[in-house]
């Protein structure tokens, strides 16, 4: 039998280690962070993250073989297989701010599992690092090996998407586990892998070197933001054409080489990986002397911006080219449905566009709260504290958000903003009233009867004579 250790309570160790604690009962499992109220929240009814299904997972398995603590020293020491899962936000200042991936917390917790550990462990590369980061933690591990306690290290990347992170636990594409080629690398992986076997599929446990698992993960998520990015760039040329880009992505996914997939146009792709890898990739690129392949993903990202941009400036051209002082209901905050992760969230730079042309943002979303929104808003580029204070209100009831306000623009997917009843939502607003629906979830005909303004990202701004919307 061998013990877990994760250190990082957050999007990727939470969930992954409690799938693995309900699936292998007879592992102890143990998520450490020096985050006490982090830990707490972990311990109690309401988790710090919310993802469908994760609350009745831990709540099977912890206090059984799953724990949450900050006895960092202690879960260490007694685990025999180590998860690093940390933060790797993107660097802000020095070398390759802006694009490199910030280490600092991968290497303190190295260096911690170094200093305190009395027995070899196997330390696990969880976190989304760029290529050859293992190297780096591989010498400092080897530098403090003794005599009897060495140290063996594993690249095993997450494909986890949040809103379906425990689907993807429970039903994984594939588990990649990266070693050294040498004998005690191959048997590392190979317990790591049995750990997996408990409930993955032998044939989608796939073993491989380091630095094409580090890699992998990387291209993954870059592969995936360029399809978003490819029918983002398609969505405006469809708006001045008069094309509809769901048609256009329907026919493109009926081919079986490209198939329907990520190809749904949007205000923008968001979250804590996307942009951040690839960046990472594009900084891997320029170090490696390949100007043109940074290029090339760069623009993924630059297109991405661009959407957002087009998508604040189109609300401020239909409201009569001026948005001061006018009511904007945002529907949705999170970077996408069935999650309350804002990182990167298109919300933000569309919000961020609304109260630099002094609008009064009302925002509504299910499941981030009023401190969270103010966290991501105050920063620099977005707003000062005084501008939120007198432009930003969040509201937890959406006829609340929308009344007396001239348009309503949706920023997230969920699902519940489809079903709302919006006669009423109508009735309150400002004439002329309008939506802007920057997800495609919206029944724009059926809008545009009640009497709307509808524009939607990729379609004709109204129906064409001789045809229906």
């Amino acid at each position: 039998m061998v013990k877990i250790c994760c250190i990082g309570a957050g999007y990727v160790g939470g969930p992954t280690c409690a799938v693995i604690a309900l699936k292998c009962p007879h592992i102890p499992v143990t998520i450490v962070d020096l985050n006490q109220d982090r830990i707490d929240a972990w311990n109690s009814d309401t988790l710090p993250i919310f993802e469908p299904g994760l609350q009745e997972v831990v709540t099977q398995c912890r206090g059984r073989n799953l724990f949450f603590s900050t006895a960092i020293d202690d879960a260490i020491r007694a685990a025999d297989i180590i998860f690093v899962s940390v933060n790797t936000p993107t660097k802000k200042n020095g070398l390759g701010a802006g694009f490199a991936a910030d280490l600092a917390y991968v290497e303190a917790a190295t260096r911690r599992i170094a200093a305190v550990a009395q027995s070899s462990k196997i330390v696990v590369e969880k976190s989304t690092v760029p290529c050859r980061t293992a190297e780096s933690m591989r010498r400092i591990l080897e530098a403090n090996s003794r005599d009897a306690i060495r140290f063996e290290i594993l690249s095993n990347p997450e494909f986890l998407a949040e809103g379906t992170a425990i689907a993807d636990l429970m039903q994984p594409d594939r588990i990649l586990i990266g070693s050294l080629p040498t004998p005690e690398g191959r048997k590392a992986q190979h317990v790591l892998a049995d750990v997996y076997a408990e409930w993955v599929p032998r044939p989608q446990i796939i073993t491989m070197n380091l630095w094409s698992s580090e890699l992998s993960k990387l291209a993954a998520n870059a592969l995936l933001a360029q399809r978003i990015s490819s029918i983002n760039a398609l969505s405006a040329i469809c708006e001045a054409t008069g094309a509809d880009v769901d048609e256009v992505a329907y026919a493109c996914g009926l081919d079986s080489r490209i198939g329907p997939k990520f190809l749904k146009a949007s205000v923008g792709f968001g979250g804590s990986c996307f942009q951040k890898d690839i960046l990472n990739l594009v900084y891997l690129s320029e170090s490696l002397h390949l100007p043109e392949v940074a290029q090339y993903w760069k623009q993924v990202v630059d297109l991405n911006e661009y959407q957002k941009r087009r998508f604040a400036q189109s609300v401020v051209s239909r409201l009569f080219n001026t948005i001061t002082n006018k009511r904007l209901a945002v529907f949705g905050f999170a970077f996408k449905k069935n999650t309350g992760d804002t990182r990167e969230s298109a919300a933000i730079a569309v919000i961020a566009s609304f109260l630099n042309e002094r609008a009064h943002v009302h925002i509504h979303d299910p499941e981030v709260s009023a401190a969270q929104i103010e966290l991501e808003l105050v920063q620099p580029g977005v707003c000062t504290q005084a501008v939120y204070d007198a432009q930003v209100h969040r509201f937890a009831d959406p006829y609340e958000a929308a009344k007396d306000a001239d348009a309503i623009v949706i920023c997230t997917e969920w699902e519940q903003f489809a079903q709302l009843d919006y006669q009423r939502l109508y009735d309150s607003m400002h004439k002329p009233a309008f939506v802007f629906d920057g997800r495609l979830i919206l029944d724009a005909p059926k809008l545009r009867q009640i009497g709307f303004q509808v524009e939607v990202i990729g379609k004709p701004a109204a129906p064409k004579p001789g045809f229906n919307a």
